[in-house]
């Protein structure tokens, strides 16, 4: 038997390749398909099936180019779509793999037409569900995809799909979700990368409710997801764009970096460390860690904007992958050489200043007259602690609220650790705030008497 679980980092996507015989299925594959590729060469196995649990919304499925290099059957939830792409999957269809059957089971909610794909052992059994975003480790799939009207309607479906459809496959069973922690799809995934239907029952909070009325209660909520999640909804019932169509970005000396950047309305992502960003970086660009670009590419960069990349130098495969996986695929070049090279080539930096959490907290004490900005989310603040008299604006929601950042006072930007913070940093720097400084630290080391930590 072959089973392979794939991770995409920084999405905290999971796929799956599962196979018997020679014979192997794909579930959820992503838009970079060659680890798949790679796994199937080397075990000796070929693709049949491609299956997707439902129409995804922050990621660029791979399902068609897949199919075009191995010849296998797409499957593909939500058939109120008008895909241009594979077969409409049905409920209780079934496939053979080997001498193993997958069975396709609707399970609604997350999306109208989700499904989920429950593995039966060699004997019949039920072994792994694998459950899409209906039910994660720690938490359930979100419902709000179809607006504030609907998210009674989808809970309730939610609800049903979860306790009368995979639940009751028993708890031995092998859950296997689209999603781990850290993931959009749902507020609180668990950290756990292996899980079962009964360690659900027993841990997610989500399955602790007595009546169908407080799980939908306790989930029919409306929660933010990045604008970019659009355009996935689009492409992902189309047949491309295909990532082998796509030129490798080249490296940049600084006069054409320059050039190009003075030329067009594009937008400068540095992907460096936050201490490397707030000694010297190219003036307008936004930082964006590399680990980052996942999470916070898609809330500050229109996914049709041509892009220009910094590094410490090197080519930045990471980064080109982490974008393309959110359909960025207008990237221009890299600044090849890194900051090195454009200090030597004599152009303009700037800079933003930095502060320790322990120097923060002396300046509070000292009542200098400064604004506070906390960009930590609600749920953060509701588990860390609240900052007195600091201004709480979610990263997110930065864009949308820049007048109520004054321009006239020294503004502290504070988040967990620093990498957040800088991204803000950034971006006010971009709307000509400069006088805020980045504070580097979380709140392990908050000692401010002045305003301390509710």
């Amino acid at each position: 038997m072959l089973f392979k679980k794939i991770k995409s980092e920084g999405l905290a996507h999971f796929s799956y390749i599962v196979g018997d015989g020679s014979e192997a299925a794909v579930i959820d594959p992503r838009r970079d398909i060659e680890d798949y590729l790679n796994v199937v060469k080397n075990e000796g196995f070929s693709i049949k099936h491609i299956f997707e649990t439902h129409r995804n919304e922050d990621y660029l499925a791979g399902s068609y180019e897949l199919a075009l290099k191995t010849g296998a059957q797409i499957w593909h939830a939500d058939d109120i779509f008008d895909y241009e792409y594979g077969k409409p999957v049905q409920d209780g269809q079934t496939f053979s793999l080997g001498g193993l059957t997958l069975e396709a089971l609707h399970t609604p909610g997350h999306t109208p037409g989700s499904f989920s794909y429950v593995l039966y052992t060699y004997s019949g059994e039920p072994w792994i569900v694998f459950s899409g975003d209906a039910l994660f480790a720690g938490d359930v799939g979100r419902v709000d995809f179809l607006g504030e009207d609907k998210l009674k309607e989808t809970g309730g479906k939610l609800y049903d799909s979860i306790y009368n459809r995979i639940l009751p496959l028993g708890d031995e069973v092998i859950l296997c979700p689209a999603h781990g922690s850290g993931s959009v799809c749902a507020s609180a995934i668990a950290g756990r990368d292996w899980t079962t239907i009964g360690l659900e029952k027993k841990l997610n909070p989500q399955l602790q409710h007595d009546s169908k009325e407080a799980f939908v209660e306790d989930i029919a909520k409306m929660l933010e997801y990045s604008p970019y999640f659009k355009k996935m909804e689009e492409f992902n019932v189309k047949k491309g764009p295909m990532t082998s169509n796509l030129k490798d970005p080249q490296p940049l000396k600084p006069e054409k970096f320059a050039q190009i950047r003075k030329e067009r309305d594009l937008e400068i992502i540095d992907c460096r460390m936050v201490e490397s960003f707030a000694s010297a970086h190219i003036p307008g660009a936004i930082s964006i860690w590399s680990e980052g670009l996942s999470s916070f590419a898609g809330w500050f960069v229109d996914p049709d904007s041509e892009i220009l990349l910094v590094t410490e130098g090197e080519y930045p495969e990471k980064e080109i992958i982490y974008l393309r996986r959110m359909g960025f695929d207008n990237i221009c070049g890299y600044l090849g050489g890194g900051m090195v090279h454009w200090h030597m080539s004599g152009r303009d930096t700037e800079s933003v200043t930095t502060v320790t959490v322990q120097e923060l907290c002396n300046i509070l004490d000292e009542n200098e007259d400064v604004f506070l900005l906390d960009i930590r989310s609600e749920d953060e603040i509701a588990s860390e602690g609240e900052i007195e008299n600091a201004v709480n604006i979610h990263l997110t929601q930065l864009p949308d609220n820049y007048s109520r950042i004054p321009e006239n006072k020294r503004v502290y930007i504070f988040c967990g650790s620093g990498l957040r913070s800088m991204v803000a940093g950034s971006l006010l720097k971009k709307q000509n705030y400069n006088n805020t400084v980045v504070v580097l630290g979380g709140l392990e080391g908050w000692t401010s008497t002045t305003c301390p930590i509710k």
